[in-house]
């Protein structure tokens, strides 16, 4: 079995294995119970049928909460999980020049990258002279905003940086896990 996968690197001291003598107890629903002697904080956490879990060793006096050990380490293990799930930026520009066609493809694009859970930062570039135009820039971000509402939503409204317009689009939780379009291909598929 491979240590450290999916595992919380930092121990904890349970019961016997906290060394203090005094220790500032925190009960199950979370309330504090003011410092307390370690032996009277045990006994406490066996009358309820719980452990003795050191949360903070490096506070004065040792903070420890009363718990159920083995729940205490999944929540902490499903959180850290979420924590690390990572938020993929991706980047797709547009000049006010861009025609029909590379519009469409680019917008096709924007909605894999939603739908796949990235979010998009779409960036309308102006070059010389078309920073005057700045309302067809502001259009064009309109434009794929209302395309993209069924998938995403405007995170950061259009934003002036220097000579960019920029607009970060995220995507819709979805419901289920997956699409529903992808559901019916997988049953098309199998039939």
């Amino acid at each position: 079995m491979r240590k450290g996968v999916g595992r919380i690197k930092r121990q904890f001291r349970v019961n016997e294995q906290i060394r203090a003598r005094e220790v500032l107890l925190i009960d199950s629903d979370g309330r504090n119970l003011g410092v307390t002697p370690l032996d009277r904080a045990l006994e406490l956490a066996r009358e309820r049928g719980l452990d003795l879990v050191e949360v903070a060793p490096e506070a004065n006096p040792v903070v420890c909460k009363i718990v159920d050990y083995g729940k205490y380490r999944y929540q902490l293990e499903k959180r850290e999980k979420k924590q690390k799930k990572p938020s993929r930026l991706k980047e797709v520009k547009f000049t006010i020049q861009t025609g029909e066609h590379d519009f469409q493809t680019k917008l096709s694009r924007i909605r894999e990258f939603l739908e796949h859970g990235d979010k998009v930062r779409v960036t309308i570039f102006f070059k010389g002279r078309q920073i005057i135009h700045i309302g067809k820039g502001q259009e064009l971000l309109a434009r794929v905003a209302e395309a993209t509402q069924d998938v995403a939503k405007v995170d950061q409204n259009p934003v002036t940086k220097g000579r960019t317009l920029q607009m970060l689009l995220t995507p819709l939780p979805r419901k289920g896990g997956r699409n529903e379009e992808k559901d019916a291909q997988v049953r098309g598929q199998a039939v």
